[in-house]
């Protein structure tokens, strides 16, 4: 549209009006107070006589447009199963595949045989406070949110519509008798709903299953040995206790607090003591790693040493978390681990460096310790769940429990990421803290709720449209590159459209055009052999020969104009990580000689070597020089100057459980460089310093981390794929 030309709408009352008028995705909000009804007293609180809004809107409404979504079609299953892997054994990853799904199905059907052939629906429901901040104070809210079960893990993931806003729950008579609705594949189906799952952090765990603080809301183990032998709560056991006991017994020896209802008594087969998922944020990331492990590190160091030496531990502690090289979509922490406001994203990237920090200045068993901790929170994370996965996370609680005792002497649902707290608090951003800015702050939830209701209904009616080829579809291939440098920026990203997996280059233009000024130019002579070999064995893959065993003068020499680039973007499948709906992720490695007036950057990535074997003992390290393409008789090799990095040992290490690699040199200790070809990378490598016993000067700068150091860790906690891959 032309800068002279009028939009579509003469105002803003006129957009929002015409907004107003779709019919798609419309789920009206309504509103209706409640109040203390008890006796009031001048000197009683002041909340018992305040009123309090409650908006809501019709959850059937909600699961009728979710189900009706045609862009959820290939996203949605529509019946239980079993998964199995490629070796034939179970595999749990989205809802539909874990054991709740089949018993509430089977449970359903015994009591009602008229619901056979019926779809389930399962609702995941999940709730949690939130704070919106302004100049005046805080102000919270207390969001509760739905989503279909059916959904895959990676839709509920990266989709907004895929959990919605619901306010206030009252859908029971849905629940016993199917009805027929419409499905994201175009047919209709009777379906039945079951409220399933019910995501949520501890605080509201204890209101919701009616325990008293500090006790389990899934068993009755004592709040002082939590490891014990236990039963577990059950609606049916629980209510049969509140029958035979009084008050007291139920609050010490059980932990129930009979002044409370569960809102789930009414609904027909729920149990929230049964529906409560693992809240993998709060409970083991927030709980255990920030309050316990690294808290517990501190203390260990304050009673082993003198206040003043301990403090010097920890400020060079501090040093090495901020002496971590560059990263993709890794959070660095500058000034190191001790500030005082945490979250759970801080614990989450603090995660991923913190063990190499304190190797060293704390017992191996200490490390071991947070190692086993790390895998267990790993491997629970993951987006599919294998019996060896299962048993590789036993073993690591196993671990767990052995080990802790040195800080003391000194799947029901499918995969449990699927179900996490971070999902609800990740919502929290489109559904409360956008609108909230958007609104005028005084009385703002009326004005929220309505920015949400305008922006469903824009998404229900951009598919719409793309259904009836009125618009584009949104989720097309990735462009052909070149890839623009104004994204330097973003080195990670989210993609929906599912490829293998590939490198792409982003081109830049201030480099000799010539194979040999090149050389020149970045000082590197042997640049022309090594093209030169690397073309021959492209060009001879399936005779057998190597430019190894031939004169250097029989290898072609390209004449073409060569392109050299700051970095190239990876694309592979990492489900477990943040992804788009399909599971795809991309990343920017990178190899530029300076990276905002700090030096050089030049990434690692990790190389396929050997694909039958399995993790590292099938690839290698390499640390990316120059990034550069040319072109022979017609065809374009992208391609790659690298330094290479050799495994220490045939093991991981024994006290971090991350494998050790080490510059590969020739006997003068010059770098051993080749080229590759962009196709064996597989995605971008994070190492981390093997510390040893020296302190690290005051001002050293994380640039130079992968240049001074004699070994690294091949850190497999950079993120989740790269915990199922470095192993």
């Amino acid at each position: 549209m032309k800068s002279d030309q009028l939009g579509p709408f003469t105002s803003y009352e006129h957009m929002y009006s015409s907004i107003d008028t779709i019919q798609l995705g419309d789920a009206p909000w309504k509103c209706f107070t409640v109040s203390y009804t008890g006796d009031v007293q001048p000197s009683d609180p002041s909340w018992k006589s305040a009123e309090y809004e409650v908006w809501f809107r019709d959850p059937e409404v909600i699961m009728t447009q979710m189900l009706d979504n045609p862009e959820f079609n290939g996203h949605f299953d529509y019946a239980p199963y079993v998964g199995l892997d490629r070796s034939g054994k179970r595999c749990w990853s989205d809802f539909m595949s874990g054991n709740y799904a089949w018993r509430h199905c089977d449970k359903i059907y015994e009591e009602d045989p008229t619901t056979e052939g019926a779809l389930y629906c399962p609702i995941i429901a999940g709730s949690d406070k939130t704070t919106v901040s302004v100049a005046t104070g805080h102000v919270e809210y207390h969001p509760f949110y739905i989503s279909g079960g059916n959904l895959f893990n990676t839709v509920r993931r990266a989709h907004r519509n895929a959990v919605a806003p619901a306010g206030f729950l009252v859908i029971p008579k849905r629940m016993i008798k199917p009805v027929v609705r419409r499905c994201p594949d175009g047919h209709f189906r009777r379906v039945i709903y079951d409220l399933a799952t019910y995501i949520t952090d501890y605080p509201e765990q204890v209101y919701l299953a009616r325990i008293v603080q500090n006790w389990c809301p899934k068993c009755t183990a004592l709040p002082t040995n939590l490891d014990g032998l236990a039963d577990s709560r059950s609606r049916r056991f629980t209510e049969g206790l509140v029958n035979e006991l009084d008050s007291k017994r139920l609050w010490d020896e059980y932990g129930i607090d009979d002044d409370i209802t569960p809102f789930t008594f009414h609904f027909p087969h729920a149990d929230i003591h049964e529906m409560l998922s693992a809240d993998l944020l709060h409970q083991l990331i927030k709980g255990t790693f920030k309050d316990h492990l690294v808290q517990g590190v501190g203390d260990y160091l304050y009673l082993e040493h003198s206040e003043a030496r301990a403090n010097e531990i920890l400020d060079d502690i501090d040093h090495r978390i901020a002496a971590a090289p560059l990263f993709s979509g890794l959070c660095r922490f500058p000034h190191g681990r001790r500030f005082k406001q945490w979250t759970g994203d801080d614990s989450k990237a603090l995660m991923k460096v913190y063990l190499p920090a304190i190797s060293g200045y704390v017992p191996p068993k200490m490390v071991q310790c947070i190692s086993a901790f790390l895998d267990a929170c790993y491997i629970a994370r993951r987006a599919d769940i294998t019996q060896e996965s299962l048993a590789a996370l036993q073993t690591a609680i196993e671990r767990f429990h052995t080990h802790r005792e040195t800080f003391r002497t000194s799947g029901e649902f499918g995969a449990p990421g699927g179900l996490c707290s971070s999902i609800t608090e990740s919502r929290h951003i489109t559904a409360v803290k956008r609108p909230w800015r958007h609104s005028n702050r005084y009385e703002a939830l009326g004005q929220m709720l309505l920015t949400n209701q305008r922006l469903d209904k824009l998404l229900r009616a951009r598919v719409d449209f793309v259904e009836r080829r009125m618009l584009p579809p949104s989720h097309l291939p990735p462009p052909k590159p070149i890839i623009p440098l104004g994204d330097d920026d973003e080195d990670t990203g989210v993609i929906d459209k599912y490829v293998t997996g590939n490198v792409a280059l982003a081109r830049t233009r201030t480099y000799p055009r010539r194979l040999a000024e090149l050389a020149n130019h970045i000082g590197c002579p042997p640049l022309v052999e090594l093209t030169r070999c690397f073309l021959y064995d492209q060009l001879h893959t399936d005779d057998g020969t190597s430019s190894a065993d031939i004169p250097i003068q029989q290898c072609p020499y390209p004449t073409s104009k060569v392109s050299v680039f700051h970095s190239a973007v990876a694309t592979f499948y990492a489900p477990s990580d943040e992804s788009g709906i399909r599971g795809m992720r991309t990343e920017r490695i990178r190899s530029t000689p300076s990276w905002r007036k700090h030096g050089p950057r030049r990434n690692c990535v990790l190389v396929v070597e050997d694909q039958d074997k399995p993790g590292m003992r099938g690839m290698s390290v390499v640390r990316v020089k120059l990034l550069f393409s040319f072109e022979y008789d017609g065809k374009t090799y992208p391609c790659a100057l690298v330094d290479w990095f050799k495994r220490v040992g045939t093991a991981p290490d024994s006290e971090t459980g991350m494998w050790k690699v080490q510059p590969e040199t020739y006997r003068n200790g010059q770098c051993i460089v080749s080229i590759l070809h962009l196709d064996t990378f597989l995605r971008s490598a994070h190492l981390l310093p093997v510390f040893g016993q020296d302190v690290l000067p005051f001002d050293f700068h994380f640039s130079y981390s992968l240049d001074v150091f004699e070994s690294y860790f091949v850190n497999k906690y950079a993120d989740h794929h790269a915990h199922e891959i470095c192993f």
